[in-house]
């Protein structure tokens, strides 16, 4: 995989922004880098808090949807909520059931079964509906590209209220693709015509949590139960990938800060089960902890075991029911790791290495197509899709770098598919079996990918001797919290390191330490979570056997490298040390 390193050298008055915000040179050149020049902005950046959210009613339809919502309470109308079995999706029919049944709705819920019904609204969901006798539906995370089933369910006489986030469908017509919109009663989503919310990049829960900020208002819902929502629909934005600037990392702080007080039994007995402390909960335990077991629970079994879990108030079931998902998330990590050994060594076997990956594991849980789809990306660079075989042809998941725009890719080959949808960066599909050489040949030579677009830009934010990490730099780096797409975390540069000793750690071998000086003389350790066996070949190749094998000695060598870290303390028997986390090297 191809790197190209650069140095952000933006300029400002720094000592001003130091003075300013009582801070150290090196976060102020950190938030100068993340375009934050002027002081109310820094301020709002460093400082989130509940007063810097939007006012949800400026998010198109959401009053008109509450108020809809609401009528059919007050009438007594039989409701039912549909929503997705992803973490977002968990999150927002949870969102929706809490505050409507709050507000003394007459509500159910339906999560789709990954395998047996697939994404989001359809027919047969909407007969469901009919035969239940329910008199409205209200999608979450779902339903913009549901047209046929809304059409049945307005056929019916059931009343559609669509709460989404994803992209608007484009359509084949006569005069080309058209943005075209389901014939629901109302339709909130953020990125429909004549949006006036100011950030349009929010998820399926947050959209859902505006709108019942609006119920709440016309109905008279505590504010403590609308805050309680926020953990929830801070959690889905982190698992679905939304960037953490502006409103999103708001939402996120102010939702972590709820979560470590939370009094809620169901996501308590989640954190349990993972051992994770409420203190120190952050975005990582979010998206790479929590979110995955709650996804676990509808790629292995069904989503509704998620969603029973955080709606359970007997703290002996709840805390059965976390340990139930958490080995389910267990094995699904099991599996994961299968399929992405197998999808690098069809990559690697193939030969040449093309634009876009699309690769057909047949054998694979349909359920697992996305995450090892962002591994293998995260491996090579390369847009990839990974489909596998499914009931009725074929099923897959795909996720994109900058500059492939996958969902529009997808509009482009639609003719190929049966159902498709998604975002710029991350999409899902259907085709049959038949059309999966010509998928794959279309989408490789249509690609318009350059040599530049498949080399991975990475922004060296400061270059900092590790002499200059201070435990005030690391404790100012947590304002800089919490860290995601469009807030990643920071990257510091050191040039030539030497490296005096290496050692392989962990009970899986995955964790490689190593003792490294600097130019300074500066002395100090390394830790790095990569891929060791890569790291070992390219020093072997490099410097020689010889020289790899008197690092894991601590003799002398004249292995020398280049670093990209983020530094961490460490703390072991009362004692703290500075360590540096290795993210990027190159020899």
């Amino acid at each position: 995989m191809k790197q190209y390193w650069t140095v952000k050298n933006k300029k400002d008055n720094f000592a001003e922004i130091c003075r300013e915000q009582g801070i150290t040179e090196v976060t102020a050149r950190l938030l100068v880098n993340r375009g934050l020049t002027t002081k109310q902005e820094r301020d709002a950046y460093l400082h989130p808090s509940f007063s810097r959210l939007p006012d949800p009613k400026l998010l198109k339809n959401a009053e008109a949807a509450a108020e809809m919502i609401a009528k059919g309470i007050m009438q007594g109308k039989k409701i039912r909520i549909i929503g997705d079995y992803d973490v977002d999706g968990i999150m927002s029919v949870y969102i929706l059931y809490r505050c409507m049944t709050a507000a003394g709705a007459n509500v159910d819920y339906r999560i789709p079964d990954r395998i047996k019904d697939g994404y989001g609204l359809n027919e047969d969901m909407v007969q469901e509906c009919i035969e239940a006798g329910a008199d409205m539906i209200v999608t979450c995370d779902n339903g913009i590209a549901a047209m046929e089933p809304i059409h049945l369910a307005k056929e019916a006489g059931i009343t559609v209220v669509l709460t989404d986030h994803h992209e608007i469908p484009l359509l084949e017509t006569a005069d080309g693709l058209v943005k075209t919109m389901p014939e629901a009663d109302i339709i909130v989503n953020p990125k429909q015509e004549g949006e006036t919310t100011p950030m349009t990049g929010i998820c399926g829960a947050v959209v859902a949590y505006k709108v019942m900020y609006c119920l709440a208002e016309q109905t008279g819902l505590p504010g403590e139960l609308l805050k309680a929502m926020i953990p929830y629909a801070a959690m889905a934005t982190v698992c679905d990938v939304m960037e953490l600037r502006g409103e999103n990392r708001t939402m996120v702080a102010m939702g972590l800060k709820l979560l470590r007080e939370s009094k809620d039994i169901g996501i308590n007995a989640l954190m349990d089960a993972n051992q994770i402390s409420k203190e120190v909960v952050g975005a990582y335990h979010m998206g790479f902890v929590l979110g995955p077991c709650l996804n676990a629970s509808g790629r292995l079994d069904v989503a509704v075991k998620g969603l029973r879990l955080l709606l359970c108030e007997n703290p002996e079931e709840a805390a059965a029911q976390a340990q139930e998902i958490t080995e389910l998330n267990r094995t699904r990590k099991d599996m994961t790791a299968k399929g992405v050994e197998e999808a690098k060594r069809q990559v690697l076997e193939g030969g040449k290495l093309e634009n876009v990956l699309v690769i057909y594991l047949p054998e694979c849980h349909e359920s697992l197509a996305g995450i090892i789809a962002g591994r293998i990306r995260e491996a090579f660079y390369r847009p990839t899709i990974i489909l596998t075989d499914a009931e009725d042809g074929i099923k897959g998941s795909g996720r994109s770098i900058d500059g492939y725009h996958m969902y529009e890719k997808l509009c482009e080959v639609q003719d190929l598919l049966t159902k498709f949808g998604g975002h710029p960066k991350a999409a899902g599909m259907s085709l049959p079996k038949k059309n999966l050489a010509e998928f794959q040949r279309r989408l490789v030579e249509n690609s318009g990918l350059t040599e530049d677009d498949l080399t991975e830009k990475v922004s060296i934010d400061v270059i900092l001797p590790f002499g200059l990490v201070t435990e005030q730099v690391i404790s100012e780096l947590k304002l800089l919290e919490p860290f995601g797409v469009g807030n990643e975390k920071p990257l510091f540069g050191e040039r030539n390191l030497k490296l005096l000793h290496a050692r392989i750690l962990g009970k899986n071998a995955n964790v490689l330490k190593l003792n490294a000086e600097n130019e300074y003389g500066k002395q100090f350790e390394v830790m790095y979570f990569g891929d060791i066996p890569a790291f070992e070949q390219e020093i072997a190749e490099r410097f020689g056997k010889d020289a790899l094998d008197k690092l894991f000695q601590g003799r002398e060598n004249n292995i020398r490298i280049n670093m990209i870290y983020y530094p961490e303390t460490n703390e072991f028997r009362d004692k703290v040390t500075l360590q540096a986390v290795m993210q990027y090297y190159k020899i």
